[in-house]
């Protein structure tokens, strides 16, 4: 099993989250919605943690490390609360095709931040996400 086939699972599972998430929120506050939800993630990823006895490994995770992850788990949070409350206010399939902008947001952050390189494909890819994200959500 390669990153591509977890980046398929993903993708299908941030599906998943989209449709069940614009059906929960209903009749609820949207804040409300991301702690629950939160609080689910949390537990499950605990259990996972735990079920493969990788919690041992939490006294070697190094300071820079650490940083990093609570910047990731905000960044996530603050996601997730926007997230919500645009399912709450729009339709499901206007308001995920805005979010997958992430994509190209996170290619030109590699770029810029990480080194990564910049391909012609990638920017005509990131052009097309751009494009195909517009005309779904404003169709």
């Amino acid at each position: 099993m390669t990153w591509l086939f977890w980046a398929f699972l993903s993708a299908l599972f941030a599906a998943a989250t989209a449709l069940l998430a614009k059906v929960g929120v209903s009749g609820i506050d949207s804040n409300l919605a991301t702690a629950i939800r939160t609080t689910v993630v949390f537990v499950f990823a605990w259990a996972v943690a735990l079920g493969f006895e990788q919690h041992h490994a939490i006294a070697h995770i190094e300071r820079r490390s650490w940083i990093f992850l609570v910047l990731s788990g905000l960044c996530t949070g603050l996601s997730w609360i926007c997230y919500f409350r645009a399912l709450q206010m729009g339709p499901a399939s206007s308001v995920a095709p805005i979010d997958k902008l992430s994509v190209v947001f996170v290619i030109l952050s590699a770029w810029l931040f990480l080194g990564e390189h910049l391909t012609l494909l990638k920017i005509a890819g990131g052009s097309l996400i751009t494009l195909g994200a517009i005309l779904i959500a404003f169709a």
